[in-house]
């Protein structure tokens, strides 16, 4: 039976992965519903306000329910939100079993949608996939519970571990095929955070070029204010929001300058004569940023990891050797004396994109 289980679960892990870009600051989920060995009905939340998993699985069964076991990637909701409660739907539909991969993770409401099913009489089994579901919304799970964005720091290096030529030239290190990835990741994600390095210096749009694909909040780190007023990232507000992380000493004629062109400007605290990062999370946190993509550079990179605030690494690696010295790698900043200091990424798994290897793992929170 487990066997079954763990087939139709993944199954439903597949349909809920299609809800991606597209339903946060919601969980991606995925339900299927069988009978009798035959699924007779399937369904995913495919947009914010809208049906849930379960609800569009019920609308698309070819028959009748009552008595089918019912696959949910996550445990059903039983509060009214936007939608009224899935286990008041299951229930009603008087399914027979519900298997389910993982408990929704808000403590205010983790466990309670399994205890009403139970209280109705369904056999409720959990835990089916657990861990897939988990990082499939990993974003969410973290969310949910910390009010923190999930932080993904990306970086493309050549073989010998450069992003740039000792003249600072990185366009382009990757190939088309890792190019296009890093799109689609901007166009999921809710926020893009570089440092003013790196605008003064490559003068990026940080926008996605994905058709139809949704532009992340932009969100500059300039403790001072030296970001060029001709910034790309200045010019079109229209198209993509711009968000400046500055400090108490920040240039007061500069930011009058910004704010007159409808620039925002986030004053956050310092810590150690710096901008105080793990104070901005909490700040983006609040105003509903669940998730950032971190794109350096490598100062701003060194900063992240030593705050803790970065949760999951993706490195792009070029076939390429680029050499120099001076040649910048993606993690610079003033580095660490020890080997035991050193940030330790967990769960490393590696594939191909087009020329291309991309690794990507989690930081350990155990340091």
């Amino acid at each position: 039976m487990q066997d079954k289980d763990t087939y139709f679960m993944q199954m439903a892990l597949g349909l809920a992965e299609k809800g991606r870009g597209a339903v946060a600051p919601n969980p991606m989920v995925g339900a299927i519903i069988v009978k009798d060995g035959r699924i007779i009905g399937s369904g995913y939340h495919e947009k914010i306000g809208e049906g849930h998993a379960e609800v569009n699985a019920f609308r698309s069964a070819t028959e009748d329910v009552a008595g089918a076991t019912i696959y949910v990637t996550l445990e059903p909701c039983s509060h009214f939100g936007k939608t009224p409660p899935c286990s008041d739907k299951i229930i009603e539909k008087k399914i027979g079993r519900v298997v389910i991969a993982a408990l929704d993770p808000n403590p205010l409401v983790s466990g309670r949608g399994v205890k009403k099913l139970q209280a109705a009489g369904i056999e409720v089994v959990t835990g089916v996939r657990a861990e897939e579901s988990s990082r499939l919304n990993e974003i969410f799970m973290k969310y949910i519970v910390k009010k923190e964005p999930f932080v993904v720091m990306k970086a493309a290096m050549s073989l010998d571990g450069k992003i740039a030529t000792r003249t600072g030239e990185s366009q382009w290190i990757t190939g088309p095929a890792a190019r296009e990835r890093v799109q689609q990741l901007r166009s999921a994600l809710t926020g893009i955070m570089v440092g003013v390095q790196t605008v003064i210096m490559d003068d990026p749009q940080l926008t996605s070029r994905i058709p139809g694909g949704k532009n992340p909040l932009r969100i500059i780190v300039d403790s001072t204010l030296r970001i060029p007023l001709e910034a790309k990232v200045l010019q079109d507000q229209d198209v993509a929001k711009t968000l400046i992380a500055t400090t108490e000493w920040a240039d007061r004629n500069k930011a009058a300058l910004l704010e007159a062109a409808s620039i925002e400007l986030l004053t956050v605290p310092t810590k150690d004569g710096r901008t105080d990062l793990k104070a901005l999370m909490k700040v983006l946190g609040e105003r509903g940023i669940d998730s950032i993509l971190l794109e350096g550079g490598a100062t701003l990179n060194f900063a992240a990891l030593q705050a803790g605030i970065v949760d999951k690494v993706q490195v792009y690696i070029a076939p390429k050797l680029i050499g120099g010295e001076t040649a910048k790698t993606p993690v610079g900043g003033e580095g660490i004396e020890k080997l035991s200091q050193a940030f330790s990424v967990i769960e490393l798994k590696a594939s191909t994109v087009g020329e291309d290897i991309l690794l990507e793992g989690y930081l350990s929170k155990n340091e």
